[in-house]
């Protein structure tokens, strides 16, 4: 069993807590469907950088305004269910690595693509059958 540092148990439980006041208790429209990736807690917890990502990539200036703009709100609401020394600032950021990675994949798909048909193509100059799929 691995031993998590208690700034990694903090960060997690105001990652939880967060999500759970995202979705039944905040009311502002523009924030809509997010999910919340992770929780940076700086040594003094003074600060908290929130990563989330959304699916609706297209309105993600006005669901960072909204998060901004809802962060004393949340701020206060995790207080009555946190008990730290420190209530950390809210800070949102837009996590893009699931963006990236979808690039990145679609990216080694192509290659892969452009890979298996240049074989093919040398087999075929060669005179050799192409090797089956699936055997």
């Amino acid at each position: 069993m691995k031993n998590f540092s208690r700034a990694d148990r903090v960060c997690e439980q105001i990652r939880r807590d967060l999500a759970d006041i995202i979705r039944g208790e905040l009311k502002d429209p523009r924030i809509g469907m997010i999910s919340l990736t992770a929780v940076e807690l700086t040594p003094d917890y003074a600060h908290a950088k929130v990563y989330f990502t959304t699916l609706d990539i297209s309105h993600l200036p006005e669901i960072q305004a909204g998060l901004r703009r809802a962060s004393g709100f949340m701020r206060r609401e995790l207080g009555r269910r946190v008990r730290i020394h420190t209530l950390p600032e809210l800070h949102f950021v837009h996590d893009d690595s699931l963006e990236r990675g979808a690039s990145l994949s679609k990216l080694i798909d192509e290659a892969a693509a452009l890979s298996r048909g240049s074989e093919e193509d040398g087999a075929a100059e060669a005179g050799e059958q192409p090797p089956e799929a699936g055997k």
